[in-house]
């Protein structure tokens, strides 16, 4: 066995805990936090092979990666794996994001050691059985076509369409593209995993009832014969976003053109959104632009909820979103309101964003903000999975472990003139997306 590393870098984190890094001699990353308050450890093993990694032609192909990677291997059929993990009580659970793929253990502390060489094999010796396969795609197939009936991913749909160009990765909804799913084969599978499981594109993040040293052990006694393929990883083949000056770009650009996506559906409410191109985690703009989200969308204290449900009844749902993403990501805010109502809830929907850059936060509404974002973040990290999570997570999106200090110090230094240019920067033109019935959307289907 080779000589165990010294830590690349170690961060204390929530309750005085401390996070270790280290790497294998075969590249994959490995964060260990100590945390025996409950004879439990998590683990999240996070591989950069999401959505991200698709061919333009093979949209889905991770979601049914995803769906079949616990269906058997080389040594194991689906019922051993269900078996090895039910029979002591674990949990084991497999799902794609458009930036990585995660593999998420839970154990008592006793049956780790089993539970990750499991995972080991999962992820090094799939097999794809071929019925699985048909099997998991006809049931993507059905959720496709089920999703299609819903007004809120329909809008959605629509809206994604219009603010990203053809094929890219992020105007995903669901589990991909119906027509790519049906010609995807087993061998699909192994190509894509062949190109992108290998032990340099892995981050395990491990949280809970094991010291750092042991748990270097295990991973270097199941991981550590795990080789790097000859061929060097490439970055991802992002789709090019057009810019109002008629260049190209991987990032989001302001643009000179707002769109509108009209959907008619039979439905008595209407979904009414809208989205903008936002910053990528790395960029400028990110950590201003989630403050903003938290301002006018989480909770029900939130602007969207006060102002526009509880004060002038215009919504059975307001929210939004803006999720983290390795390229350009969507800052969206939607409403589910009465037919008759759709007019004017787009009107006060777009005064909403509209006032973020015509009136900066008041100093109260501001702190205000910041205390929730803080004190939601550190909720964020109880448990060991919680934490297995976080650091993985900003381990393989390349923000590295001292994100989890550099977050929240940003946060709390931004001042009212940066968000303030965020906003006015980030959320000019709206893309608009509808849904409702043919009555209520006439006057945008026509005019």
């Amino acid at each position: 066995m080779p000589s165990s590393p010294s830590p690349i870098a170690s961060l204390p984190i929530t309750s005085g805990l401390l996070c270790q890094k280290f790497a294998l001699a075969n590249g994959l990353v490995l964060l260990l936090t100590e945390n025996s308050i409950a004879d439990i450890v998590a683990a999240r093993i996070f591989v950069g092979a999401g959505s991200i990694r698709e061919g333009q032609q093979q949209a889905g192909l991770a979601y049914l990666m995803a769906a079949t990677l616990t269906k058997g291997t080389v040594h194991f059929s689906s019922a051993n794996i269900a078996e090895q993990v039910e029979s002591v009580g674990a949990s084991l659970g497999v799902e794609r994001a458009p930036d990585y793929f995660l593999l998420s253990l839970k154990s008592v502390s006793s049956d780790f050691l089993n539970l990750l060489t499991l995972a080991a094999e999962l992820l090094q010796r799939p097999s794809f059985p071929h019925h699985e396969v048909a099997l998991e795609q006809k049931l993507a197939l059905q959720s496709i076509l089920s999703q299609q009936e819903q007004p809120f991913t329909t809008a959605l749909q629509g809206l994604r369409q219009s603010l990203y160009p053809q094929g890219h990765p992020y105007a995903q909804t669901g589990p991909g593209d119906p027509d790519a799913l049906g010609q995807l084969q087993s061998e699909d599978l192994h190509q894509y995993h062949q190109a992108f499981f290998r032990p340099d594109n892995v981050v395990i993040s491990i949280s809970g009832h094991l010291a750092a040293h042991q748990g270097l052990q295990l991973c270097q006694q199941v991981f550590g014969d795990w080789r790097v393929p000859i061929p060097v990883l490439s970055p991802p083949n992002w789709p090019r976003m057009k810019a109002s000056n008629g260049q190209s770009s991987i990032q989001p650009q302001p643009r000179t053109d707002a769109r509108i996506s009209v959907t008619p559906q039979s439905t008595q409410q209407s979904i009414v959104m809208l989205g903008h191109l936002a910053p990528a985690v790395k960029e400028p703009d990110y950590a201003a632009l989630k403050l903003l989200y938290t301002y006018l969308c989480h909770g029900l204290s939130s602007r969207l909820f006060v102002n526009l449900r509880e004060k002038q009844g215009l919504a059975y749902e307001v929210s939004g979103f803006y999720p983290t993403r390795l390229g350009p990501s969507h800052f969206v805010v939607y409403m589910g309101t009465a037919a008759d109502n759709t007019a004017i809830a787009l009107q006060k929907l777009q005064a909403e964003i509209d006032r973020l850059c015509q009136h900066p936060l008041t100093p109260e509404e501001l702190e205000t903000t910041k205390r929730k974002m803080l004190g939601q973040y550190v909720l964020g990290k109880q448990s060991n999975a919680q934490l297995a999570h976080l650091m993985g997570w900003y381990e393989i999106l390349g923000l590295g472990i001292t994100y989890d200090q550099t977050f929240p110090q940003q946060i709390a230094n931004m001042d009212s003139e940066t968000v303030h240019q965020a906003a006015c920067q980030c959320l000019q033109l709206s893309h608009i997306s509808l849904v409702g019935s043919e009555a209520a959307l006439r006057p945008w289907m026509h005019g």
